[in-house]
């Protein structure tokens, strides 16, 4: 028997991707089928290669086919595109996904949270680079291994460029390799916008299919600024369990939420979830309380993108410039691993729901 294309194509309209609820002909997961003899060869379209729906997914497909040819050899190739959710006005066109981490209070550990899940995201194979946008407490140098590195300026078509560090293949820019380690950063609405606009307009940054924002807790300048210059695709609330960071969080996600802002709310990352000690792994002490992130991504309408524990090797990593995702055999790297899956899992659900973000106008009355 003859395998006709089409067939084929009308018994993958069966097949739902779990993430989106839509099936992966409508959600365009499904690319260069090719039929050859018995022989059916397509690509599947997915956010990361190690997915949690990546094996259900392709048996799927595989028993679609087989469905309607049985004798059918049928070949199915995951590859990873991070979708574009960047209009096309915007200064960065070559990147696809600008991603703010935000939280409440200082001391959730947001800055972690931001370099793991973008070690994380580039782990599963995209391209991703970073900024470091607390200007007052810029801690991205030194969980990064780059203290004392300084940038290099070069002339692009007559226009000063700055050229972004290198770390673990990814590239870097923060306020920490402009200033003196000890220098205090004391800065007026103004100078730090403008700072803000300089890290996003006047830094060459190479196409990217994320670009992760470490901002500062709170709402204030820098976050304004930022929805200000560039369409933000969304942000990552990061809290701990307890009830004073969820109430503050509370309030920084509201920002984003503002109709004259209206940045989606992709997830939120739950930090210190419990502490576990080295030499008991299997221990967790609640020393924060249980259920903040919850709580918070149920205000939010928006998913609870992982659980991460309290423990040393993190501490130690992040001071040590080897932040923990990079150590595969640790337990918070493995957690860390699932909030980057998770996350590119609701960027994809996001631009497949909704149109390419834009430049937020701010009228002042």
């Amino acid at each position: 028997m003859q395998i006709e294309k089409q067939q084929i194509v009308e018994a993958l309209y069966t097949v739902i991707d779990p993430n989106s609820g839509k099936d992966i002909i409508k959600a365009r997961m499904v690319e260069q089928l090719q039929v050859e003899g018995n022989n059916v060869n397509f690509n599947l379209n997915l956010p990361s290669l190690n997915g949690p729906n990546k094996q259900n997914l392709i048996f799927a497909c595989v028993g679609a086919v087989k469905g309607v040819y049985p004798d059918a050899e049928v070949n199915v190739h995951v590859v990873t595109k991070a979708p574009n959710a960047q209009a096309s006005t915007s200064p960065l066109s070559q990147v696809k996904n600008i991603i703010a981490v935000a939280s409440g209070k200082g001391g959730v550990g947001k800055s972690t949270v931001a370099v793991n899940l973008a070690l994380g995201l580039k782990k599963l194979g995209a391209k991703v680079g970073i900024i470091d946008a607390d200007l007052y407490g810029p801690s991205i140098p030194t969980m990064l291994g780059l203290q004392g590195k300084r940038p290099k300026v070069v002339d692009v078509d007559g226009k000063p460029k700055i050229i972004p560090l290198m770390a673990y293949d990814m590239p870097v820019m923060s306020i920490g390799f402009i200033i003196e380690p000890q220098q205090a950063v004391v800065l007026r609405g103004p100078r730090l916008a403008a700072i803000i606009k300089q890290f996003f307009n006047d830094v060459q940054w190479t196409e990217l299919d994320y670009l992760i924002v470490d901002l500062p807790p709170g709402t204030g300048d820098i976050q304004l600024t930022m929805v200000q210059t560039v369409p933000v695709t969304g942000a990552i609330m990061v809290t701990t369990p307890q009830e004073v960071a969820v109430a503050d969080a509370i309030k920084a996600m509201n920002m984003f939420l503002m109709p004259s802002v209206n940045v989606p709310i992709l997830g939120v990352v739950e930090n210190m979830s419990w502490f576990t000690p080295d030499d008991m792994p299997d221990k967790k002490y609640y020393l924060f309380g249980e259920g903040g992130g919850q709580k918070l991504a149920t205000i939010g309408e928006c998913s609870l993108l992982g659980q991460v524990p309290l423990v040393q090797g993190v501490r130690e990593g992040g001071d040590a410039g080897q932040p923990i995702v990079t150590k595969p055999g640790a337990i918070v790297a493995k957690a860390f691993m699932k909030v980057a899956e998770n996350a590119a899992q609701q960027i994809t659900v996001r631009n497949d729901n909704m149109g390419a973000t834009k430049v937020v106008q701010i009228v002042h009355q």
